[in-house]
């Protein structure tokens, strides 16, 4: 058992995975159990879940830096990025990172029949690039080496160009302060840094983006009464950014809700300082230079092998083993990982 930052969480040492599957809190598990055991004995009602959506809504969006009434709630990433791609008018120009994690990309590419063309370009060069496409696409940090995409960057040559921006803050969100406000949509999926159960999303989106959105997945849950557009036409979806939502994984959400409002609580520039500079030591340990990121990648041969053999949970990203630092993780994880190598 660990504890950080105020929570208890029950993990294995050499936990460096959260980049792939974050491990909840002691809390949060346990919110999901008792659920389960109330659906198991027929006791929930399916309003009882209203609220718990609420406050993981309201979480959210304190964490990217919008108000609530600006987040749809999905299952997945890439689904509420194809929200967006699917409202793109023929022949977009579509501007994304090289290598960027295919949920972000794939939902454009799919669509070049309708001439939408997506072009890669290197991370460092896609802000100054921003203006040669009607939309930006692009990870805030990347999910294969751990790079930190310039925001400020982006913003400014964004703006100038009248480019819209879409950021997939899934492995930024978390651990990093963000205020998104000024990007026309924010994509996130829990299940990583935000240490919810896997099927929970959100989407966070401007005004002027959501009103050339079509909500294709329209339903119930989107209605502006929910409990009163059940049945019949005609369609009487909310105003907001509500209109864009599925209707939510029930548990998923119960875990959404004991862990987002900690966390939006934190002090996200200690937890920062916490992650990079773990990450940062293993970098400089093995003779390369401080990133700046929680994720930090060895490219050696055999070096996930090795990790894995000494007990340590990391994954393997483009051949390299990447590792990845929260605020669950300590000195001893950093240790244990080079004395791995070390062999």
């Amino acid at each position: 058992m660990r504890a950080a930052f105020g929570q208890q969480f029950d993990m294995p040492d050499g936990y460096l995975n959260t980049a792939s599957i974050g491990m909840p809190p002691v809390a949060a598990a346990e919110a999901v159990v008792q659920a389960v055991r109330y659906w198991r004995a027929g006791s929930g009602q399916a309003a009882d879940f209203d609220q718990p959506v609420a406050q993981a809504r309201a979480a959210f969006a304190r964490l990217v830096g919008v108000e609530p009434d600006r987040v749809a709630i999905g299952g997945s990433a890439s689904a509420l990025v194809g929200l967006v791609a699917a409202s793109l008018p023929a022949g977009s120009r579509v501007l994304v990172a090289r290598d960027e994690f295919s949920s972000v990309t794939f939902p454009f590419a799919a669509r070049a029949e309708l001439g939408i063309t997506v072009t890669e370009v290197d991370l460092a060069e896609l802000p100054a690039r921003a203006g040669e496409a009607d939309l930006v696409a692009v990870s805030v940090v990347q999910s294969a080496d751990g790079a930190v995409l310039d925001l400020a960057a982006l913003r400014a040559e964004a703006a100038r160009a009248g480019t819209r921006v879409l950021l997939d803050a899934t492995q930024a969100a978390g651990w990093l302060p963000l205020q998104l406000g000024w990007a026309d949509a924010v994509v996130v999926a829990g299940y990583k840094w935000l240490l919810c159960p896997r099927g929970v999303a959100w989407l966070a989106v401007s005004e002027a983006l959501q009103a050339t959105l079509l909500p294709h997945s329209a339903n119930w849950y989107a209605g502006e009464d929910r409990w009163n557009s059940i049945y019949g036409l005609p369609v009487r979806l909310a105003a907001d950014a509500r209109r864009l939502d599925t209707s939510p994984a029930w548990l998923c959400h119960i875990g959404a809700a004991a862990v987002l409002p900690w966390l939006a609580g934190l002090d996200l520039v200690a937890v920062r300082a916490h992650c990079v500079a773990l990450a940062d030591r293993l970098r400089v340990e093995l003779g390369g230079e401080p990133g700046g990121s929680a994720i930090a990648v060895v490219d050696r041969p055999g070096a996930a092998d090795r990790l894995r053999d000494a007990g340590l949970v990391v994954s393997t990203r483009q051949g390299r083993a990447r590792l990845a630092f929260h605020l669950y993780n300590t000195e001893a994880d950093v240790r244990r990982a080079l004395d791995a190598l070390a062999r």
